[in-house]
């Protein structure tokens, strides 16, 4: 490999030193792995860094019509979710050699829209949106337009009509139900922000209320509590509702998200109110403090990373025309961290 050293690495060379043909180099960068064996794509791979290959933009585009490069919008970008997400995209995308133009939008509408705007007049090949709900026609019409879209993490309202990598919202919350209710916990308290248009949230909500229906036969919409996460003393008060609420018997506090957890937290400790056996709280995103607050906080883990690659992934298919057909609805498993915040004994 010596006589590599001091130029730049070719397509040739990467394929002369991988012992393949220039075609399945080719192949390799734009995502066609269907019919490439496991060893082939790691020797490949491993080929790439040792050389320290990127592909020239410029040629590609002058070959395909193609920029190589994605355009990625992010609903909070500072939200410790939102950038492991933004970890996965970027991975796949500078391994297959793609470039990732990045915009936050701070889960406003018009700046969602506008950021759109702003990248398919840098002429992206396609899009990653972690929408924030409220432009689905906008969406619709671009999708319509052939503008390839794969949303990430949050999905329309008909989940049929756009690619969509996300969380199985639904089953993880409703199984988190079915276990705080083996606990021996008598009410269970829904805390978010508002659910209108954000649909991760519409959906742990829907599964919120199918569980506490079947399980302890009441309307859950009278134990939801909305919170604004920068207006605490909104949380306080509900706080102080739920815990009357309880009347003395163990109760326990769901949060929609990492946000509205930590809001809860902060609520409950301006409050001097303490996680006892008869105050639990448990909710979504396990955050790394979450296991450092005494006793544990329970909570359910996405793989959020996951999510990343899986969009980046098959938007770049959908690019290369390798994938055709409906669009896909691809649900990530979350997994139930238990800890001692949730433990009524």
């Amino acid at each position: 490999m010596s006589e590599l050293r001091g130029k730049r690495a070719t397509i040739k060379d990467v394929a002369e030193m991988a012992q393949v043909s220039k075609t399945t180099i080719s192949r390799y960068l734009n995502g066609q792995y269907e019919f490439m064996s496991v060893e082939t794509k790691e020797k490949i791979e491993k080929v790439i860094k040792e050389l320290e290959y990127r592909p020239s933009n410029i040629a590609r585009s002058l070959k395909t019509q193609k920029t190589g490069l994605i355009g990625c919008i992010i609903a909070d970008i500072g939200s410790p979710f939102s950038s492991i997400v933004v970890k996965g995209i970027n991975d796949v995308c500078k391994q297959i050699g793609y470039d990732v133009l990045f915009a936050n939008t701070d889960n406003n509408p018009d700046s969602e829209r506008e950021s759109i705007k702003s990248l398919l007049d840098n002429k992206v090949d396609g899009l990653i949106v972690n929408t924030t709900g409220k432009i689905d026609d906008y969406l619709m019409e671009l999708n319509n337009y052939g503008v390839k879209i794969v949303l990430a993490d949050r999905c329309l309202k008909d989940i049929n009509e756009i690619d969509t990598v996300t969380t199985d919202n639904y089953r993880a919350t409703y199984d988190c139900m079915k276990f705080l209710y083996k606990q021996g916990y008598k009410k269970i308290a829904f805390f978010t922000q508002d659910i209108t248009s954000n649909s991760s949230r519409y959906l742990r909500h829907y599964a919120y209320i199918d569980a506490v229906k079947s399980l302890y036969n009441i309307n859950g919409e009278e134990l939801t509590y909305i919170i604004d996460e920068k207006n605490i003393g909104m949380c306080e008060k509900n706080l102080i509702d739920f815990e009357k609420n309880c009347n003395g018997e163990p109760g326990v506090i769901f949060t929609v998200n990492g946000v509205t957890l930590l809001n809860v937290l902060h609520g409950m400790k301006n409050l001097d109110m303490k996680i006892t056996k008869n105050m639990g709280i448990c909710g979504y995103d396990d955050w790394g403090w979450a296991s450092l607050i005494p006793p544990g906080i329970t909570t359910i883990t996405q793989d959020s990373y996951e999510c990343g690659v899986q969009s980046a992934k098959l938007l770049i298919s959908r690019i290369n025309n390798d994938e055709s057909g409906a669009p896909k609805y691809i649900e990530l498993p979350a997994k139930l961290v238990i800890r001692g915040s949730t433990d009524p004994k």
